[in-house]
């Protein structure tokens, strides 16, 4: 619990039997101000694994579910059906490129009146080798589309981020594969939405990428992210660029 928010945790994992275990030892250390477990639930989704990623998740103390169509938004909706009473969803990938001692700067985005904490590591440290050219220039490409379809200030669609669980009931999240972090952001600034940036670090992943280590992964996860974008701006988001920087509509108690 973080200030009287309960917190649930969301790691998709596919193939990570090298670092799920310490993921889920390093979110059990994290503790609240009176020194009690800070995480509430957490659900580790084992997304058609041909390793011993459950095994290992289960063996530290996660909760593990299974989805076997693979793709990281199927993941995040099972884990997310199968999560408890919780104020807040944290999501974390499994493969310890996140500092996970800056879940406390998310979530204190949030507990300060945000209803989306987003990790940027464009304002924070990326370390060298953590993310590869392609990686660099398709999250400033899809980052630009937004500041300019929406004129939302976008950094960065990084997956490390919390989000208020009836914000994240509000968003209706459909999006199975690579789109999912995106959907995500561009829905909420169209629902008008407080979206905090936060800085944060990230760091060499443990083990291959299964987007950015494979040509197919590279040019899927393009594909997939701006396509999202330009749907959402021609489906929903369309002529409302301004209406998106307004605060919603509030009664005049005047009145």
């Amino acid at each position: 619990m973080y200030r009287g928010y309960r917190i649930g945790v969301v790691v998709p994992a596919c193939d990570e039997e090298l670092s799920i275990g310490r993921v889920v030892a390093d979110l059990y250390t994290l503790r609240d101000w009176d020194g009690g477990t800070l995480i509430d639930d957490l659900v580790v989704c084992n997304n058609a694994s041909h390793d011993n990623t459950a095994g290992v998740a289960k063996a530290t103390g996660a909760r593990v579910v299974h989805e076997f169509h693979r793709g990281y938004g199927y993941a995040c909706l099972r884990a997310i059906k199968t999560l408890g009473s919780v104020d807040i969803v944290l999501f974390v990938d499994a493969d310890q490129s996140i500092r996970l001692t800056e879940t406390y700067d998310l979530l204190a985005a949030i507990a300060d009146g945000a209803d989306v904490a987003i990790g940027s590591r464009v304002l924070g440290n990326t370390e060298p080798g953590s993310m590869t050219v392609p990686q660099r220039a398709g999250n400033a490409l899809a980052a630009w589309l937004i500041r300019h379809l929406w004129g939302h200030p976008t950094t960065d669609l990084g997956p490390f981020r919390a989000i208020r669980w009836m914000a994240l009931r509000e968003l209706d999240m459909s999006n199975k594969t690579y789109g999912w972090t995106v959907e995500m952001q561009v829905k909420a600034i169209q629902a008008r939405m407080s979206i905090a940036e936060v800085p944060t670090s990230y760091r060499p992943r443990v083990g291959v990428s299964k987007i950015s280590g494979t040509f197919r992964g590279v040019i899927g996860a393009g594909v997939g992210i701006i396509g999202t974008i330009l749907k959402l701006y021609f489906t929903g988001g369309r002529g409302k660029i301004a209406d998106c920087l307004q605060p919603a509509a509030r009664p005049d108690p005047h009145i």
